[in-house]
């Protein structure tokens, strides 16, 4: 409740704040009045979802008004600390000028002072700053409430080449299929993942793989979408393993039984799609008297407040290696933090995780998220010597629901021998 309490004044401190500014630039406007009404009931519209969240599971509430007010009272409050900046730099100067005018009384004759204390008649120094930083909080506000509207599903395919020695030449040209963090409880409805199986099946994979994230909280949030997922086709078959949030980590759940029994159905429902789970497991893909092999762990993080369920010791054991390996692991740390060192077999690891943080700057020859702060390796290919990395963007999204400069994605991987 403390928390509770805390937000709710952090709100309300926002908005007092901003509202000079709202009511600055609107004080001339014959409508202003409907403007300080529209402002303030969406405060008090805030604050009640607010207090709903403490007293009622939020998971209840209807997906979309759940899913679509958080977002917009975090744009909203994202938006008006741009105001708030320029609104501080104004009463930091006006401080200034104060220190300043107490200095003056000692020496008035000062011309530095008198300079400092000048007024400019053409625009005041307030109704800039005050402007400026209401251009500027727009700037945010309509780019994520457009990265909800078209972002969310503005599905990518982004093809890969895979280079090495080390691939058999019966795959050469292999064509690999990843999908990850399809996060299906933030769906509102099916039909965007029937379109994304649509773009899926379009590349005519040889193989599917799914690298955790099926859910955000519970197994049933995947249900309604099982239908569209089962219908993945690839000619050796779709494979997957788990995410953090697969876990049920976030949930408070009854009783341990219950959280056990969410992920028991979860990998249940993986079978039922008929996709193959690897649990810390591996797998022999053979074509032409040839083969390559594929490892699944369970999540696995160097960041601590991500667990560690997988053992590549375990989904190792008894392995008869190919010539190329390729390894499923939710969260990219893992590949700096074990198999780079480790792990001298696996040629190529897939993973997925970061989103992107859903909010970035991509365009050829640069790219740029807050996320890359967190992580070293983030979004798409990278290698150190023989071994290659590919972070996958993302199907789905989380908490914000939408994507602005970071897209989901759909990698195809093609596999080159040299």
């Amino acid at each position: 409740m403390i928390r509770v309490i805390l937000l709710i004044a952090v709100i309300l401190a926002l908005d007092v704040y901003a509202f000079q500014a709202i009511r600055f630039v609107s004080r001339n406007l014959s409508f202003s009045r409907y403007i300080y009404i529209a402002y303030w009931t969406f405060t008090v519209f805030s604050i009640l979802i607010v207090l709903a969240s403490a007293f009622y599971d939020v998971q209840q509430w209807p997906k979309a008004f759940r899913t679509y007010s958080f977002a917009m009272i975090f744009i909203v409050s994202f938006s008006k600390l741009f105001i708030i900046v320029f609104l501080l730099a104004d009463d930091l100067i006006r401080g200034i000028r104060w220190i300043w005018s107490k200095v003056s009384e000692y020496y008035p004759n000062n011309e530095q002072v008198e300079i400092m204390t000048k007024e400019h008649p053409v625009i005041s120094r307030y109704d800039f700053l005050v402007r400026a930083g209401l251009v500027l909080g727009s700037i945010p506000f309509f780019t994520m409430i457009w990265g909800m509207i078209s972002g969310a599903y503005n599905y990518q395919v982004k093809k890969v080449k895979v280079v090495s020695p080390r691939v058999p030449k019966s795959f050469a040209g292999y064509k690999i299929v990843q999908i990850s963090d399809i996060h299906t409880g933030s769906f509102i409805g099916t039909s965007a993942l029937v379109e994304a199986v649509r773009l899926i099946n379009e590349q005519k994979p040889d193989l599917v793989l799914f690298t955790g994230d099926l859910v955000n909280n519970k197994h049933e949030e995947a249900v309604p979408h099982s239908t569209a997922l089962k219908e993945i086709k690839a000619r050796h078959g779709v494979y997957s393993t788990l995410g953090n949030h697969d876990y049920g980590d976030y949930v408070k759940w009854p009783t341990p039984e219950h959280k056990k029994k969410n992920l028991t159905d979860l990998i249940d429902l993986h079978r039922s799609m008929g996709w193959d789970i690897l649990l810390d497991e591996h797998r022999r893909i053979e074509q032409n008297g040839e083969h390559i092999t594929l490892i699944g762990v369970q999540n696995w993080s160097s960041h601590l407040r991500f667990p560690k369920y997988g053992s590549m010791e375990r989904a190792t054991e008894n392995i008869h290696y190919g010539s190329f390996n390729i390894l499923m692991t939710h969260d990219p740390s893992h590949w700096r933090s074990e198999i780079l060192d480790k792990y001298h077999e696996v040629d190529l690891t897939l993973s997925g995780h970061t989103h992107g943080m859903q909010f970035g700057i991509e365009i050829p020859g640069f790219k740029w998220s807050p996320v890359q702060y967190v992580y070293k390796e983030w979004a798409g290919l990278y290698n150190e010597g023989h071994q290659h990395l590919y972070v996958n963007r993302g199907l789905g999204f989380l908490g914000y629901p939408g994507r602005v400069g970071i897209m989901p994605e759909i990698t195809v991987i093609e596999l080159q021998h040299v």
